[in-house]
């Protein structure tokens, strides 16, 4: 288990390396804007194994672990990967995340929380999810097609490497190719060693996949957000962890729930905590990127803490812990409304219009 878990991270690193490079560069070459790109090609590859595990998943009758991998895996992508992200570099936000990006994740975040009131998901809900990722995707390209000023300076800057090597959009493709397949084998290892620990655990599914697997199938997009974020290509990182999410809620929950047969069974415990959570990360977004257009380190940090408040809940409640009182307690009398506050806070002060 152990060598598996460290050759999942291995595969997972050289991976995003790979799909990074050949993103940067398809942009490049098909005149299509870095965000773009992000949002689409990185975002969707990347969540390759969200919708691998849950398929793989409702196959064998298991849909607490594939509903509990997506809506873990959206919170995760908001609350660690743009906290950790942030941490390590402030992240700049374009305008288009704003206006557009962040309200359509928060759209199909509480789409999914309508559509599930009725604890299923038939298939006629699955199919217009598929039906809204795809015409999302089509709109997604052709505005970017259209833009006559859409380059960003990262993209200017993409237009300045010498390297000649990659140069060609069949190198590009084949680096994207090379970088999925390893991101991929990587986050099976990665999530085979770590729901082998969570089971000799006696953890159940739900909370395996809100957590363990959710936290490894995201492992992709740890990896690409960080590595992009680290280059200065702080769109993809961006558009990536947006774009991700979107595309889980759209794309995974609606292709597994059209291979079940029955549809998607949605845990009560799901619909009366955990997709909460997740729609309030969503519009968490809102605020802090309206302020100054950028995600700066304590923000991150607070998102951070938030993730790990999170997990914390999940483990406590799990194992029924004596400690589970005293931390609801905290979180509902102390913590919520010191977020309230520094929420109102970031909207009222000035905007950063670098």
């Amino acid at each position: 288990m152990i060598l598996g878990f460290i050759a999942g991270l291995v595969a997972l690193v050289a991976g995003a390396e790979l799909l990074v490079r050949g993103a940067s560069k398809l942009a490049l070459s098909a005149g299509i804007s870095p965000l773009v790109v992000g949002l689409t090609v990185v975002a969707f590859g990347t969540s390759a194994p969200e919708v691998a595990v849950a398929v793989g998943a409702v196959l064998e009758g298991k849909n607490d672990i594939a509903i509990g991998n997506v809506v873990g895996s959206n919170i995760f992508n908001v609350l660690f990967i743009l906290g950790l992200s942030a941490v390590i570099t402030p992240l700049f936000v374009n305008r288009q995340v704003i206006r557009q990006e962040v309200p359509i994740m928060a759209g199909a975040s509480l789409l999914l929380l309508v559509l599930s009131l009725d604890r299923n998901l038939g298939l006629l809900d699955c199919a217009l999810l598929i039906l809204l990722l795809a015409a999302y995707t089509v709109f997604l390209v052709v505005q970017s097609r259209q833009e006559e000023n859409g380059a960003s300076d990262e993209y200017r800057n993409l237009a300045q490497d010498t390297s000649r090597w990659d140069a060609r959009w069949p190198v590009q493709m084949l680096l994207m190719g090379a970088g999925l397949g390893l991101l991929v084998l990587g986050s099976r290892w990665l999530v085979t060693a770590s729901v082998s620990f969570a089971q000799a655990l006696g953890v159940s599914d739900l909370v395996i996949g809100l957590t363990i697997v959710a936290a490894g199938t995201s492992m992709p997009e740890v990896a690409t957000s960080l590595l992009a974020s680290m280059r200065g290509e702080r769109e993809i990182a961006i558009g990536n962890a947006i774009g991700s999410t979107t595309f889980n809620i759209l794309g995974c929950v609606g292709i597994s729930g059209l291979v079940s047969a029955g549809g998607l069974a949605i845990a009560p415990s799901v619909l009366k905590f955990d997709i909460w959570v997740m729609l309030a990360s969503a519009f968490a977004c809102l605020p802090v990127f309206l302020s100054g257009r950028k995600i700066a380190r304590w923000e991150g940090a607070i998102f951070l803490a938030y993730y790990i408040a999170y997990t914390s809940y999940l483990i406590l409640a799990a194992q029924n812990h004596r400690a589970l009182p005293a931390f609801s307690n905290i979180m509902l009398s102390y913590i919520l409304p010191m977020t309230v506050v520094t929420f109102v806070v970031i909207i009222l002060k000035p905007a950063d219009r670098r």
